[in-house]
């Protein structure tokens, strides 16, 4: 799952186009899912558009976990999320949380390796005004 964040706070409905991308799914799948997840019930606007509230946003990140990251069929899945709700909220806040760590060493490990070779560039640069042969 992409990362999510809401760009815009005070923002009440999302397309399905920006939350498909919120996602890196197709909008077809976040259709497909609406059959199975009687959780998932998107308002409609009068030409027909979908319209996601934040309360949509966290069903489909449950669902997301569910179907993409455990691997469940939709069956299995529709019937988990009615049945053990806490236990998958609680689940989909660890992925989120580990996922914010993983994008933060990755940083630090790049860090580290830009200053690294910045490092041996310096110690290049040294020995060469100093005349020694390198």
């Amino acid at each position: 799952m992409s990362e999510f964040s809401e760009n815009n706070p005070r923002k009440i409905y999302y397309s399905i186009g920006e939350v498909a991308e919120m996602f890196d799914v197709n909008q077809s799948l976040i259709r497909h899912w609406e059959k199975y997840f009687d959780a998932l019930k998107p308002a409609k606007n009068k030409k027909g558009n979908r319209l996601f509230t934040s309360k949509d946003i966290d069903i489909l990140k449950q669902i997301y976990h569910l179907v993409k990251e455990r691997g469940m069929r939709l069956e299995h899945a529709a019937n988990y999320l009615k049945n053990a709700k806490t236990e998958i909220d609680r689940d989909v806040r660890v992925v989120e949380k580990l996922q914010e760590i993983k994008a933060l060493l990755t940083e630090v490990l790049f860090d580290l390796e830009s200053r690294e070779q910045g490092d041996h560039i310096d110690k290049v640069v040294y020995k060469a005004e100093e005349g020694e042969q390198i």
